[in-house]
C-alpha cells in the first residue's frame, strides 16, 4: 500500500508521454502492443510495480521488473527485461524464505517497423512486427513454449495511425497477439486509444483492450527525460513504473 500511495503520489505531484510500454520494457500502449517508435539512438532504462493481476498465472504475488532498452536504428527496439521471483516461486519453503525475492526471469524483447505511418499515401497506418520473451531454456529449448520459463511470451503484429481531430490527435492502434503457452494463451486482437491534449502534450491518457483485459492509464514526459507510467488493469488493479530516456543521438 506504501508502494502504491508513493507512486501515485509521484505521478499526480510531478508534471512528468510518450510511448512506453513498462511492463514489458517496451515501446507500446500500457499492456497492449502500438506500432509507434522511439527516437533513433534512443535508451531508457527504467522499473515497474507490477500487480499481480497483469503477471501470467502462477505469480500470485506482486513483483517488480527492470529494464534496459535500445533503439538501434529508427526501426529496430531492443530490450532486455527482468522480473523478479519471490522464494517460493522457484521451490524455496515460504518458512524458510519468507517470501523474500531469491531470483529473477530474463527475457528479450524486438520490435521491427516494416512500414512507417504515412509512408505511401497520408492514410498508411504504421506497421510494426515484435515479440517478447520468444524462446525458454527450460528442456531442450522450444519457441513460443506450451510452459517452462517462457512467462512473457507473445508474438504480435501491431498497426498504428494518429488521427486529427480539430485541435487534438487521437492515436487508434490495433494489434493481433499470439503464443502458444498453456498457462496464458495470448491469440487474438488487441485495441487502444491514445489521447494527447494539446494544452498539455507531455500527458498521454490510453484506454486499451489487451486481448484479455481492458485498462485505463496515463503516462507523463517530464524534462523530455523522466517518464512515468500508472495503469488500472480491469480499471482497479493498479500497475506503474518510472523510466529514464537518454538520447545518444
Amino acid at each position: 500500500m506504501i508502494k502504491k500511495t508513493f507512486l501515485i503520489g509521484l505521478f499526480i505531484c510531478c508534471p512528468f508521454m510518450l510511448a512506453a510500454q513498462l511492463t514489458y520494457g517496451t515501446t507500446g500502449l500500457l499492456h497492449a502492443p502500438s506500432a509507434e517508435m522511439q527516437k533513433d539512438k534512443t535508451v531508457m532504462i527504467g522499473g515497474n510495480f507490477l500487480n499481480k493481476e497483469i503477471t501470467p498465472p502462477g505469480w500470485y504475488y506482486h513483483t517488480y521488473n527492470y529494464f534496459l532498452n535500445v533503439t538501434i536504428f529508427p526501426w529496430l527496439e531492443v530490450a532486455y527485461t527482468c522480473t523478479l521471483f519471490q522464494s517460493q516461486h522457484i521451490g524455496i519453503d515460504w518458512k524458510v524464505g519468507k517470501g523474500k525475492f531469491t531470483n529473477q526471469d530474463r527475457y528479450f524483447s524486438a520490435r521491427v517497423r516494416v512500414l512507417k505511418e504515412g509512408q505511401f499515401w497520408k492514410y498508411m497506418p504504421a506497421v510494426v512486427l515484435g515479440t517478447s520473451d520468444p524462446y525458454t531454456e527450460s528442456g531442450a529449448g522450444q519457441v513460443a513454449s506450451t510452459d517452462g520459463n517462457g512467462y512473457f511470451c507473445r508474438f504480435y503484429i501491431a498497426a498504428t495511425k494518429h488521427i486529427p481531430v480539430g485541435k487534438e490527435e487521437i492515436g487508434v492502434h490495433l494489434s493481433y497477439l499470439y503464443n502458444n503457452r498453456v498457462d496464458y494463451p495470448l491469440n487474438g486482437p488487441a485495441a487502444g486509444i491514445t489521447w494527447n491534449p494539446s494544452f498539455h502534450p507531455q500527458l498521454r491518457v490510453i484506454a486499451e483492450y489487451d486481448a484479455k483485459d481492458f485498462a485505463f492509464g496515463a503516462t507523463y514526459l517530464l524534462f523530455n527525460h523522466l517518464h512515468a507510467q500508472v495503469e488500472l488493469q480491469r480499471m482497479k488493479y493498479f500497475t506503474g513504473g518510472l523510466t529514464y530516456k537518454i538520447y545518444l543521438k
